[in-house]
């Protein structure tokens, strides 16, 4: 994956240097040079010097084919600019920053773009936010016979009720995530934008569970 992580503070080191680890594309953005320092010398990605909401450094940092961006600088209003700069003007699809006023939640909610807050919460949860697919099995059941599935809602799911993803014996939505809280649904838990779900899928009805959310397995 292509990522392109903004901001090398205590937080975006970590998260560049983990995603790096694990064999992603990593590019990182600073506007101070002796930050990267910090990112240590078994860092392979790539560094930019610049400010993250910078046009010309964006495309230094070749945002036109990124998979992803995580602005994570010290400035709530910069990291807007940078998710809604990625998000709209570029198209990128998964657009993360970090949040360090918990009010100004709501705003990011309506721009459509997902939130971290503390600093090694925000790196694990980033990480998990960045490294599965739109349908991934994160575990499996006794010898697989069921699997935990984690996906994304899409579009034309949104306003959907959870139980038009469920299917009796063979697919049950344990879990939703809404705006970084996750939380046991009913039935009648109506689906949003930007939620993920996750289900206990027989092995089964994986492709019928893929199949109910216009998906192909």
């Amino acid at each position: 994956m292509n990522v392109i992580v903004v901001g090398l503070g205590r937080m975006g080191c970590g998260l560049a240097r983990k995603l790096d680890r694990r064999g992603n594309d990593v590019c990182a953005i600073d506007q101070d040079p002796q930050k990267f320092e910090d990112l240590g010398e078994g860092f392979g990605g790539r560094k930019v010097v610049g400010v993250g909401f910078d046009r010309d450094v964006l495309a230094q940092a070749g945002i036109d084919r990124a998979e992803a961006v995580v602005s994570c600088t010290t400035s709530d209003e910069a990291n807007i600019v940078i998710a809604r700069i990625a998000r709209d003007a570029y198209r990128v699809p998964r657009v993360i920053a970090r949040m360090y006023d918990v009010t100004k939640a709501e705003t990011y909610r309506r721009l459509g773009i997902q939130t971290i807050s503390t600093t090694d919460w925000g790196v694990r949860r980033a990480c998990e936010l960045l490294t599965y697919n739109q349908q991934d099995s994160v575990y499996q059941v006794g010898t697989g016979e069921v699997q935990i599935v984690r996906a994304d809602v899409p579009p034309m799911l949104e306003g959907h009720a959870v139980r038009e993803i469920s299917a009796l014996g063979e697919v049950n939505v344990v879990a939703v995530s809404h705006d970084n809280v996750t939380y046991i649904p009913t039935q009648g838990t109506v689906l949003g934008h930007g939620d993920v779900v996750y289900a206990a899928v027989a092995a089964s009805a994986m492709e019928k569970f893929a199949y109910m959310l216009g998906k192909s397995k």
